[in-house]
């Protein structure tokens, strides 16, 4: 039996997605098969079809070809194995599949089947359709397990430590990339717990912003946020990198950053001498986690924003939309 599929035979640009027939997946053991309606695009995808150059040499995975991309998805169960009882068939579902463990090409999203473990599984929240709810797993799920709850006592291969999430109660975050996946879900989380949320993006997401509950807005193209505050509680760095140490004299002592993306940071000793802690972590599948936040979305707490759509087959269009940056929100394929 074949599906339509996104595959690549060699790393590249945009132009190795191919849609084609692939086959459709087979159902092991404490797994359920989705029929996907909806594809999320998130930067691991763009990382893992170019080789993950951003990495060093000796933390590049082996990959074999031919590879599927993806790991966010909405759709229906079609198949359910044996031992899974939590599930059934025709249940609307949404999931990040294997990630960080199928990092190397075992997520297999941009498809029309996917496999995937029960545990990862949660009933996709009524208030979203697929389109919406394909758009939030990791996103969400990176802001949430950063902010709010880990997602387990699995060991932190980014640091020593365990990261700790603070108490957001009363206190001023500076989300910087707040119009972005993670960085709008940031947004929306700290107001939900009590914050006073200062967002760092473009001028033109402004409006967007204070719609989702900012209460001060700095426009980075036209202002340094680190020249016009001080004595923030907590900074998330949505695009992090070797430039968040930046944000380092806007904190107050005894203040956190958390860039979202760590590699290249290199200001630890100045946050050392700041008594600022920096502290990231992997964001990791959770089935309990989106079945908790399906309630949020339900509840009108959470509202997730598609920056664009396309169809499966142009996954190459939508990998291009995403290369020109300034995204609001989430770009989605549309399967069905």
């Amino acid at each position: 039996m074949t599906m339509k599929a996104i595959q690549q035979y060699a790393f590249g640009g945009p132009d190795v997605l191919r849609y084609e027939d692939a086959p459709v997946p087979a159902l092991r053991a404490g797994e359920v098969l989705v029929r996907v309606h909806a594809v999320g695009l998130n930067p691991p995808d763009w990382y893992l079809r170019d080789g993950y150059k951003t990495l060093p040499p000796e933390w590049r995975p082996e990959v074999s070809f031919p590879l599927i991309l993806g790991t966010d998805i909405s759709g229906v169960i079609a198949a359910v194995a044996d031992d899974v009882t939590d599930f059934s068939l025709g249940e609307a579902v949404y999931s990040m599949v294997r990630f960080p463990e199928g990092a190397a090409g075992e997520c297999r999203a941009y498809a029309q089947y996917v496999s995937v473990p029960a545990s990862q599984v949660a009933r996709k929240p009524a208030r979203l359709d697929h389109l919406h709810a394909a758009a939030a797993p990791m996103s969400l799920l990176t802001a949430w397990q950063f902010m709010i709850a880990s997602a387990d006592d699995v060991q932190n291969p980014l640091q020593p430590a365990p990261h700790q999430p603070v108490a957001l109660t009363g206190k001023t975050v500076l989300i910087n990339g707040a119009a972005g996946g993670v960085g709008h879900f940031a947004v929306q989380l700290a107001k939900w717990q009590g914050a006073q949320v200062i967002a760092v993006a473009s001028g033109t997401h402004e409006t967007f912003l204070r719609e989702l509950g900012a209460d001060r807005f700095i426009d980075y193209t036209k202002t340094a946020a680190w020249d016009v505050v001080s004595e923030i509680d907590l900074v998330i760095d949505a695009p992090g990198g070797p430039d968040a140490g930046r944000f380092l004299p806007t904190l107050r002592r005894g203040g956190a950053l958390f860039p979202i993306f760590p590699l290249g940071f290199s200001a630890i000793d100045e946050a050392a001498r700041r008594g600022v802690t920096v502290s990231t972590t992997q964001v990791r599948s959770s089935g309990a986690q989106l079945a908790e936040l399906a309630g949020l979305f339900d509840r009108g707490v959470l509202q997730v924003a598609i920056d664009s759509v396309y169809p499966l087959a142009d996954a190459r269009q939508a990998h291009e939309r995403a290369a020109r940056g300034h995204i609001r929100g989430k770009i989605v394929l549309s399967v069905l």
